[in-house]
């Protein structure tokens, strides 16, 4: 039996510095301290891509951990398999005193943490959580009542309300204040351990992406309002992936947003927003937040949902997201309110079917921000758009491509004969909604 250590268990947190957890697992253990890593196969099992560039993102990620860590004489342990088995694995070659993480309030990583907690405490250890990758978790910001919030407007209110609450030497807030694990890095277990696993020993291979760089410059952030809704523009942080698998710090872009940006600020507390919604209430997994919208008769017409996968709906604003989307994994966040808005209403095709599109396709993929934005594309989320609110896609390009570069960039063909007619009629599609959903509402 090796001597008695404790575990960080490292899940969408993927870095050393400033990270909760880590923290609090290098302060205040008894015990030197192993990070760990798990390539879920539960969670793997359900990627329809072995190029999955996700995945990719990870191992490159844990590579540059793996390397940092040796540097200080450490090691990170990375394993593949169902989290229960690989714990009962890890718990036979080590004495685990404790492990700690970071919380993740998504439903199955829920029920799983359970599972690990009770299999630890049966070991006679214990799993100890923080909260690391918003500012805010589902019952810091909550109404005089105790009960969440499920309007944005008044949620935000009520966010930077508290975020403003406790003063911070140094910073607007102690919510941004970093963790200072560099302090405590002596306190890593020491050891050296096997190489990272390949992606091929996982049932993956490379992938054919090029990843946004986690820094952003601080002209961008300040002119974020100004630049943010044109897609031909470089006028976004691209920072969504990075937030997602926790390879840079919300407080440090949250305390820099906030001095640069408020509108910046405002798309992350939309962030801990959907996050809370989640965590509230998990049923928006499968159905809609206002159970009346699952009453809506969808047409669900295979053939147009096909034709909005591969960008040839002849509509060249939505066209043109979706060829970027299957082309880079991401989607500009104007254009991913059209495309939804346009599957949703004008092809009456249920929302579900285009969250799980994203879900399959998107770097940035985040549950709760992709469940939200769908559902309130579809009117049938918390701050949804009503639903007699139909965007024109041919007026949101004029608005926001009016030279029609990004549709050139994305669309070869486009002013050409070889570029789709519309697959159906705005002002007929917009009708067609309307008495749908008025029908299902009434």
């Amino acid at each position: 039996m090796s001597k008695q250590i404790s575990v960080f268990w490292l899940r969408r947190d993927l870095r050393l510095h400033d990270n909760a957890g880590l923290y609090h697992a290098l302060k205040e253990s008894n015990h030197p301290v192993l990070p760990l890593f798990i390539f879920d196969q539960n969670i793997l099992e359900e990627l329809n891509d072995p190029a999955d560039a996700r995945v990719n993102f990870i191992h490159q990620a844990l590579q540059s951990l793996k390397e940092e860590l040796r540097d200080m004489g450490s090691d990170l342990l990375v394993k593949h398999g169902r989290p229960k088995e690989v714990w009962k694995d890890v718990l036979r070659d080590y004495e685990v005193e404790a492990v700690y993480t970071n919380r993740d309030y998504e439903p199955y990583a829920i029920e799983r943490d359970e599972a690990i907690s009770q299999l630890l405490e049966s070991k006679g250890g214990s799993l100890k959580t923080y909260k690391d990758h918003v500012i805010f978790e589902k019952e810091e910001v909550v109404k005089q009542d105790g009960d969440p919030y499920t309007v944005f407007t008044p949620y935000k209110r009520k966010w930077l309300e508290k975020l403003h609450s406790i003063p911070e030497e140094g910073h607007v807030s102690f919510y941004f204040k970093a963790y200072p694990t560099q302090d405590y890095f002596s306190n890593f277990y020491q050891v050296k351990l096997d190489q990272l696993p390949t992606l091929d020993s996982i049932g993956f291979e490379p992938a054919d992406c090029e990843f946004p760089d986690s820094q952003v410059s601080s002209s961008l952030i300040k002119k974020y309002d100004k630049t943010r809704d044109y897609p031909a523009l470089d006028g976004t942080s691209r920072l969504g992936v990075h937030f997602r698998f926790g390879t840079i710090s919300i407080r440090d872009k949250a305390a820099k947003a906030h001095d640069l940006n408020q509108t910046f600020l405002r798309e992350l507390v939309w962030r801990d927003f959907y996050s809370q919604i989640l965590a509230n209430f998990p049923h928006v997994v499968q159905q809609s937040f206002r159970s009346k919208y699952d009453r809506i008769e969808w047409r669900n017409n295979e053939e147009e949902f096909e034709l909005w996968c591969q960008g040839k709906t002849g509509y060249p604003m939505v066209d043109a997201g979706m060829r970027e989307l299957n082309s880079t994994g991401y989607m500009h966040n104007r254009v991913r309110m059209v495309v939804a808005s346009f599957l949703t209403k004008h092809l009456l095709i249920d929302w579900r079917w285009g969250e799980a599109y994203f879900a399959e396709k998107l770097l940035d993929y985040e549950l709760s921000s992709n469940n939200g934005g769908w559902q309130w594309a579809a009117g049938s989320g918390t701050d949804a758009a009503p639903y007699f609110r139909i965007f024109n896609p041919e007026s949101q390009q004029k608005k926001f491509d009016p030279d029609h570069e990004y549709i050139k960039k994305w669309i070869d063909e486009w002013g050409t004969n070889d570029y789709p007619k519309p697959i159906v009629d705005h002002k007929e599609a917009r009708a067609r909604c309307l008495a749908t959903y008025k029908k299902a509402l009434s």
